[in-house]
């Protein structure tokens, strides 16, 4: 009898360690734009259930890069869920010419399918062009596509990319006159209810019946450089871009509901919209793992607008700061403390405001596309007799029109050479290397590595130019972008908490691409198939 007991309690402690082997709920969290200063600049103003409650109860990875270029908002998530690079994944850009198509496309275009939830074309959309699996695809194949597999976020592509090719939805809001979180028939034919009632709830128009103030006195925003200053943009039909920003009048001259995406109070929206997919969906619920992949892209809209010296971007991580502590307890509350795990990172950082250094004495540039594609044209004429082998320049990168070149007898290679030595003298280009030289050199380190594995044989072109050091391609000089290989751009978190994550920090140096096969060690699943990342070990328990 007592054998009997004994033996009733090790299966029922078994059991329970099986039913234990992966957390409910995957949550992983994008935070478009976001640089690690962002971490501990504003440490001291954060609450301590947010950002600091993720990096005193997690694990901190403060040494973590992007080792590729371009740093692009689709290049990012794909790098996160993949574990892998351009070169393996396939999205090289948000936009990219298609030497093929012989036209510049979208990352996440799919006309093969249509809107759910509106009438436009606004969801005809899929991860299609993405080539490998996601650690969301990995799970789901890992559980015989039981479990669910949620993206969310303002962006397409932030919510596409992250969900995989497996998900059972991508949501991502629709502005304008809209107003609406709108999905593809890539993956359902209808909105569920609980879509339906969130988009009558109407809480975007809640959010923008006030105008935007400060959330602490104007005056303790001393992290940040004067409020009224040259250096950032406004919103159409504004003089000045200080606070108060009066969303409501300025709603009308900014495409109405368009404007929340510019605003912390998108990321608010989709903090909304996440606890609503939980509840909708009853993600965690089941016995399965579920995942899901959301995406912060108001961040990425300000600081576009502001650069990341201005009050606004500090005013817009203090808000994310209270809706990151309120979504944890949310979570603690409908999962279950201990039953889910997040990790945090961004998709790229940003380089401050060129025109805000040069002020400053610090080497910042302006670079102008057009003049240099005249330039080079000007070069092929001279040289070659023929400026129409110059097919395309976009994105740093030089096309070279195959047909004509077969018409003038010429070599790719012959001409590649020689756009590299020219180049390379041309005022704001810092570096320029062929494609040829990618494909038959391998570099270990430094801007070239970078330039390597974000070089796609496919898909990318036969010159790849790298700018200087805080460079923005011309027009305004007011507000910033990202693309670079430099670490403004490069450096961003890495959190991992909850379910299976060690408390702890490190220092050492890690990338992007380790966190899908972390995951996948922690979900004991394959990792997805173009990995090239590590698991980071000291991060997991045991």
């Amino acid at each position: 009898m007592r054998r009997f007991a004994i033996l009733i309690c090790f299966l029922v402690f078994t059991s329970a360690i099986s039913q234990e082997k992966r957390p409910k709920l995957v949550v992983g969290i994008v935070v478009d734009q976001m640089r690690y200063d962002y971490l501990t600049r504003f440490k001291e103003r954060y609450g301590d259930d947010g950002f600091n409650k993720l990096i005193r109860d997690g694990f901190l990875l403060d040494n973590a890069n992007f080792d590729y270029i371009p740093t692009y908002t689709a290049v990012g998530h794909t790098s996160v869920y993949t574990g892998t690079t351009p070169k393996n994944h396939g999205i090289v850009g948000n936009n990219w010419y298609d030497k093929y198509e012989k036209k510049e496309i979208y990352c996440v275009d799919d006309s093969r399918y249509q809107s759910i939830g509106v009438s436009s074309k606004s969801g005809q959309k899929s991860p299609y062009r993405m080539q490998t699996t996601t650690i969301t695809d990995q799970l789901k194949l890992a559980q015989n596509l039981k479990g669910k597999t949620i993206g969310i976020a303002i962006k397409d592509r932030s919510s596409i990319l992250p969900a995989g090719h497996t998900a059972d939805a991508a949501y991502w809001y629709e502005g304008r006159n809209e107003n609406k979180w709108i999905s593809s028939s890539f993956y359902l034919q209808k909105l569920p209810k609980w879509v339906n009632d969130f988009n009558a709830n109407n809480k975007a128009n809640q959010y923008l019946s006030k105008p935007w103030k400060t959330l602490h006195n104007i005056n303790s925003y001393e992290l940040s450089i004067s409020d009224d200053n040259e250096y950032e943009g406004t919103f159409h039909d504004e003089k000045r871009p200080v606070f108060p920003h009066n969303l409501p009048k300025l709603r009308k001259e900014n495409g109405n509901f368009e404007i929340i995406k510019s605003t912390p109070f998108g990321n608010t929206l989709t903090f909304d919209f996440a606890k609503a997919a939980i509840e909708g969906e009853e993600l965690g619920k089941s016995k399965w793992t579920d995942f899901l992949a959301v995406s912060f892209s108001s961040t990425d809209y300000v600081g576009h607008r502001y650069g990341p010296d201005a009050v606004e971007i500090e005013d817009t991580y203090l808000r994310f700061d209270k809706d990151l502590a309120d979504f944890i307890s949310f979570l603690d509350t409908k999962v279950g403390k201990g039953k889910y795990t997040i990790f945090l990172t961004a998709d790229h950082g940003v380089v401050q405001v060129p025109a805000y250094l040069q002020s400053l004495r610090i080497p910042a540039h302006y670079f102008d596309g057009k003049a240099f594609m005249q330039w080079i044209k000007t070069l092929c004429k001279e040289r070659f007799g023929n400026e129409n082998i110059i097919e395309n320049i976009s994105n740093y990168q030089i096309f070279l029109n195959k047909e004509e070149l077969v018409k003038l007898k010429l070599s790719t290679k012959e001409v590649a050479d020689y756009l590299v030595e020219q180049s390379i003298n041309y005022k704001g280009i810092y570096k320029a290397v062929t494609a040829h030289t990618l494909q038959t050199t391998q570099f270990t380190d430094g801007v070239l590595h970078k330039i390597q594995e974000g070089y796609n044989q496919k898909f990318s072109g036969d010159v790849i130019l790298i700018p200087n050091p805080a460079t923005l391609s011309s027009g305004s000089k007011k507000g910033t972008s990202h693309g670079s290989g430099y670490s403004y751009d490069t450096h961003v978190p890495i959190i991992f908490y909850g379910w299976g994550i060690e408390k702890g920090s490190s220092s050492k140096r890690y990338y992007i691409k380790d966190i899908a096969p972390t995951l996948a060690k922690l979900l004991s699943v394959e990792f997805p198939n173009g990995t090239t990342g590590k698991v980071i070990s000291e991060v997991l328990k045991n």
